[in-house]
């Protein structure tokens, strides 16, 4: 005999909650929302209030520090509403456990307190034209001067991009391979940052992707 899995008690309630959520505050809008390239920041926001916004952030940074099973559990009954909002919100939970997990005490001070309620958005940028999604290639250099970092380079197909206040952006400080890589913490509004058109797409025009 073989033990069967099933969810706790917890887990399902976590799944009803979204599925509550999402019948409430996305299915009903989803359609024109694609229709009309609406990005629906209300809707998302209010996620937020549900800790939807920090999945993965540590209690003591102010998330609910749940695991990737409850993750997928919230994900996949959004995403029934509308894939593109559910990846949406996914991608933003990347952004802020990467910095929760690796960032210093003064990058968490600064950013995730926004990001945990939403009234920031962030997103990652790994993407870049002429190596997709492969890391180990990136281009985009970063080197030091002074207190600050002077960045050169170009990212792709960014959820977010030009609507989002936070970027996550993978960037090369070392040599080439995986090892010259580091992560900065780059946001909208800093010198010299630019964001090109939307990428066209099949579907999924309640976000923005761009460079």
């Amino acid at each position: 005999m073989t033990d069967q899995f099933d969810l706790t008690d917890d887990q399902r309630e976590i799944q009803e909650l979204a599925r509550r959520f999402t019948a409430d505050r996305i299915t009903p809008f989803a359609a024109e929302w694609d229709e009309k390239h609406i990005f629906p920041r209300d809707t998302i926001k209010a996620a937020a209030e549900l800790g939807f916004a920090s999945i993965y952030v540590s209690e003591e940074s102010g998330g609910i520090n749940l695991g990737r099973l409850e993750a997928a559990l919230i994900m996949e009954a959004m995403a029934y509403g509308c894939p593109s909002t559910s990846a949406f919100i996914s991608i933003h939970n990347m952004a802020s456990w990467m910095i929760d997990r690796f960032g210093g005490q003064a990058v968490k001070d600064r950013y995730l307190p926004s990001l945990v309620t939403m009234d920031r958005i962030a997103s990652y940028c790994l993407t870049e034209p002429g190596s997709g999604s492969d890391a180990a290639a990136l281009k985009t250099r970063a080197v030091r001067d002074g207190d600050h970092y002077i960045v050169n380079g170009t990212k792709q197909f960014i959820s977010g991009g030009g609507e989002n206040e936070v970027y996550v952006t993978m960037v090369r400080t070392g040599a080439e391979g995986p090892k010259g890589i580091s992560c900065l913490v780059i946001e909208k509004d800093m010198p010299g940052v630019s964001f090109g058109a939307n990428e066209r797409k099949l579907g999924w025009h309640s976000q923005r992707r761009a460079k």
